[in-house]
């Protein structure tokens, strides 16, 4: 498949940097290590290697993704092809091998060093590209995590910097530090949270969003009806969202919005990537998946041009359809816009 990628600008820039340029469409790696059923490592390598020859150069994993499994299955990419990629990656998170649920935040400065010099160390690589907080410490004031940060880029370690799940007024107090690249948050048609307040703060700073689970969390695409879709030992299944009960209303809007996409000539997952493409040029969404046919899928949304109809009746779903459930169980959710 031969898709061209068009590019986009992540942030004004930082320090003597320009801002940072990546595909308009970037590849979530997570569900290559974890949290998605069974993954197969040749596959995802098959898959990255694949992204890069189509031209979706901005990957996205965290220290995290199979208690840093992630970052050593994209060292086996980068070792041969590290100057074609856009590197983003995340630290906070704990993970404890024998309390694999329990995942403590840590954003102390001295954690921040510590963490960066290990994701170096897996990946095979001298410097991140763009190195986000996964979620703001609640103990920490962010000045002090991002003033970490900071000193990564003054180091060469890190050339730009980000958060996740963070708040208007965090990221207004961490941009005061070091200029801001991006927010990575969820965003998609079915989680709209941060169209209130914190994405008219990303617009004002000047600071690019990076929008994961866009397809929520593989929702959108219809193709999951019923939790017994999912693999045992798919988190989803704890999801609010994919509760039984939710489900089952969820399916109406995702009904509606196929009904839009077939009018189209599109999939349902094409449509939802390209509403959000649609909603700001700096909007950069990073669907995940293990499978070249997904990934083409997904490229292929990049073509297409929403038109004032179908806007209106995209935002007509919207207004009528409601999302039942939260975005995550209550661990999760009391980590979000921090």
């Amino acid at each position: 498949m031969n898709v061209s990628i068009p590019r986009r600008r992540l942030g004004r820039g930082a320090l003597d940097l320009p801002p940072l340029e990546c595909s308009a469409i970037g590849l979530g790696c997570m569900g290559m290590s974890e949290f998605y059923g069974p993954s197969d490592d040749a596959e995802s390598l098959k898959t990255l290697h694949h992204a890069l020859d189509i031209g979706v150069d901005f990957l996205d994993t965290a220290d995290m993704y199979g208690s840093g499994g992630n970052e050593r299955l994209l060292a086996k990419l980068l070792k041969t092809r590290r100057s074609e990629v856009v590197l983003a990656t995340k630290f906070g998170f704990m993970r404890d091998p024998n309390d694999p649920g329990a995942r403590p935040v840590n954003g102390r400065p001295e954690y921040v060093k510590q963490a960066a010099d290990a994701s170096l160390q897996r990946l095979g690589v001298d410097h991140i590209d763009l190195y986000y907080q996964h979620r703001v410490d609640p103990n920490v004031p962010i000045e002090e995590t991002v003033g970490a940060m900071a000193d990564l880029v003054k180091a060469g370690k890190v050339r730009y910097l980000g958060l996740s799940e963070a708040s208007a007024a965090t990221l207004r107090r961490a941009s005061q530090v070091h200029p801001i690249t991006a927010l990575q948050s969820e965003y998609s048609l079915w989680s709209r949270d941060i169209e209130e307040e914190i994405l008219p703060a990303c617009q004002e700073l000047g600071i690019g969003v990076v929008a994961y689970s866009p397809l929520g969390r593989g929702f959108l695409t219809g193709a999951i009806q019923a939790p017994e879709d999912l693999s045992a030992d798919d988190f989803r299944r704890q999801n609010p969202r994919f509760l039984p009960g939710n489900i089952e209303v969820n399916r109406n809007l995702v009904g509606a919005l196929a009904a839009i996409a077939e009018a189209r000539g599109c999939t349902p997952a094409q449509l939802a990537l390209a509403w959000l493409l649609d909603r700001a040029p700096d909007v950069v969404p990073i669907p995940g998946t293990r499978r070249i046919s997904r990934l083409d899928e997904n490229a292929a949304a990049t073509r297409i041009q929403l038109s004032d109809a179908e806007r209106r009746q995209i935002d007509g779903v919207l207004d009528t359809q409601a999302v039942v459930g939260e975005r995550y169980a209550a661990v999760g959710r009391s980590l979000l816009n921090g």
